[in-house]
């Protein structure tokens, strides 16, 4: 089995060119599953028998993984094994693929946590300050609530990336598709601000640095956006994604098309980016019955 992982995971790097964040996904995925057969599946398949795995086998893990786990994960579980046996049919490994004969659990709806104008407004004017990493901070909430980026796009950005000149960045997204996105006027400032200020500037540098002069991890981009709520008084548990579904609802309250707004996300599909347009209503329903006279509360 860990041989076979390390051969998917090649495929997957040099075949499917998929990146390094997918594949590590992939890799604890089925790292899990690999536990799975090996205490709990134990006694009904020999070592190594995956030609034994059956849509039985899968979905009594999938029975188990309810237990504590939400069903979009369990969804992304079961589409790594999708892709995983899918290579084992290639490679002749197994026969057939049993994950093709369970279905996808079905998703739960939920909305987009969001901030309101006000909040982010809040949120960003409240970040102050003037030695490096102030203004950097200061950039990185600009920027995430100008452009939209997934915390993973901005952590990936290089130096390289930006064009301050004609306010665009050039955004390295899911599935590798690259896109180019507008940069606000507010946060072209902040960025022109902190790149003045900050020691290195080589094209292929990350564009933001932790103060060994490393990328940013997302997870301190979490960390300091805690702060930055605190600080500025917002109290709602953000983050960084919900910048990113504050900059897709108000640019729809705005007026923006659907169309143009799963561009500048950089979504696949536009049935993904349909989700805001329910945020959208909901605000325009808490208006309405706040002011019309036959819908108030008495």
């Amino acid at each position: 089995m860990k041989d076979l992982l390390e051969r998917f995971d090649r495929h997957l790097a040099l075949e499917r060119n998929v990146s390094e964040h997918t594949r590590s996904a992939y890799r604890l995925d089925l790292e899990a599953f690999a536990r799975f057969l090996a205490k709990d599946a134990a006694d009904e398949l020999p070592p190594d028998a995956l030609e034994k795995i059956d849509r039985i086998v899968l979905r009594r893990y999938l029975a188990l993984l309810h237990k504590s786990h939400r069903r979009t994960s369990i969804a992304r579980k079961l589409s790594a094994l999708r892709t995983f046996f899918r290579f084992l049919v290639r490679e002749g490994v197994v026969a057939v693929n049993p994950a093709d004969m369970v279905g996808t659990p079905r998703q739960e709806k939920y909305l987009p946590r969001v901030l309101s104008v006000d909040e982010a407004g809040v949120l960003i004017d409240r970040a102050e300050g003037e030695d490096v990493r102030e203004l950097r901070d200061r950039a990185i909430l600009e920027t995430l609530y100008s452009c939209g980026l997934r915390v993973s796009e901005l952590t990936g950005l290089n130096v390289e990336h930006l064009d301050l000149d004609n306010a665009l960045v050039r955004v390295l997204g899911k599935g590798r598709k690259e896109r180019l996105v507008p940069v606000g006027r507010k946060a072209r400032k902040a960025l022109e601000k902190y790149l003045a200020l900050r020691p290195s500037r080589q094209l292929t540098d990350p564009l933001f640095l932790n103060h060994r002069g490393g990328r940013l991890t997302p997870r301190s981009i979490q960390r300091n956006l805690k702060e930055q709520l605190l600080r500025a008084g917002v109290l709602k548990d953000a983050t960084p994604h919900s910048l990113r579904h504050s900059f897709a609802t108000h640019l729809l309250d705005g007026g923006a098309d659907l169309r143009s707004i799963q561009e500048l996300l950089g979504h696949a599909s536009l049935s993904t980016t349909q989700k805001y347009t329910q945020v959208s209503v909901d605000q325009l329903m808490a208006v309405y019955d706040k002011a019309h006279p036959r819908s108030r509360k008495k």
